[in-house]
């Protein structure tokens, strides 16, 4: 009978991270602990912020009936900020949320309360992030850059909602799936009906995904005090997914029809695709559900991204037709 020797894990990983992943493996030491900030070992949250702003961008192309080479441009400005500014809203939830994280098994290894960095290094780091975002979104116009403005604003507050109110995920929401108005306006020009819906949708769906994140942490949570929409469903956590869910599906369809009714009806037809396929996926996660479990949780959470890429992908089928 053969010993399971497994390979120590590399100095200072974090212990939600994804294993085997090039930070910790093939990125050089000293940059480690900054990119341990930005989580770039942990790439849903990353997916998660970019996805909405591609079904904006999308919808819209979708909408004016044509793919421009200022639209690919958007989409990859989109992937390249949401990396950006994903990481710098993580350093500053990290920032404020240090003497927290010390107290939770979950989050103690993060490079602050580890000691890989400290507060000033961390701040110094969310500012060159901030910066590179902000170069790229000085491309995308006058309305977009507006928008990205004002969306430091739920950024920034974000951190401190779950000390006071038990719906910190919906300040999550309300940040995460801000690139859907403004991606919609870089590639448009303009806010209407179309996006606010699907800016909503976005809303719902991420209640759904961080309610599920939150059941990891919550026996943690209620020792240290911190609320979440985990803590306060509890039992009744299915009860309320189902109704995110339906919220979800329902506005993202209104979006779609309200953006594509006066065109073709294939358009329509692929676009409603979009909202059959993300509830389709949420469903499905349901049916997995286990609360009680951490690693189920995490394993559903991340299965998001493959709930947010099928829509996108009807969305750009959408386009073509």
């Amino acid at each position: 009978m053969t010993e399971d020797v497994r390979a120590p894990e590399p100095r200072g990983q974090v212990s939600d991270a994804v294993r085997g992943n090039w930070v910790d493996h093939l990125a050089p030491a000293w940059s480690r602990p900054y990119l341990r900030l930005s989580r770039a070992d942990r790439p849903i949250g990353t997916w998660l912020l970019l996805l909405p702003c591609w079904w904006g961008a999308l919808l819209a192309a979708s909408q004016a009936g044509a793919f421009t080479l200022r639209t690919g441009w958007i989409l990859l400005g989109c992937a390249l900020g949401a990396w950006l500014m994903r990481g710098a809203g993580c350093t500053w939830n990290d920032i404020t949320d240090r003497e927290f994280d010390a107290s939770v098994a979950r989050t103690k290894s993060r490079p602050i309360p580890s000691g890989q960095v400290t507060a000033r290094q961390a701040a110094a780091w969310m500012v060159i992030q901030s910066l590179l975002a902000l170069a790229i979104l000085l491309s995308f116009g006058r309305l977009a850059i507006l928008l990205g403005v004002i969306s430091l604003l739920p950024v920034a507050i974000y951190p401190f909602a779950k000390r006071f109110t038990w719906w910190p995920q919906i300040f999550l929401g309300i940040a995460f799936n801000w690139g859907a108005l403004l991606a919609y306006a870089a590639v448009a020009g303009r806010l209407t009906a179309a996006p606010v819906f699907l800016y909503l949708a976005g809303i719902a769906w991420t209640l759904f995904y961080d309610t599920i994140y939150a059941h990891q942490d919550k026996e943690d949570d209620a020792l240290i005090g911190v609320k979440s929409t985990a803590r306060l469903f509890g039992a009744q956590t299915a009860r309320w997914l189902k109704r995110f869910l339906v919220v979800a599906v329902l506005l993202m369809a209104a979006a779609v029809i309200e953006a594509l009714a006066d065109g073709p009806m294939l358009a329509l037809v692929l676009g409603l695709g979009a909202p059959w396929a993300i509830g389709l996926h949420m469903t499905w996660q349901m049916s997995r559900l286990d609360i009680d479990n951490p690693d189920v949780c995490l394993r559903l959470f991340r299965a998001n991204r493959d709930a947010g890429l099928l829509a996108a992908l009807f969305l750009a089928a959408s386009v073509f037709v």
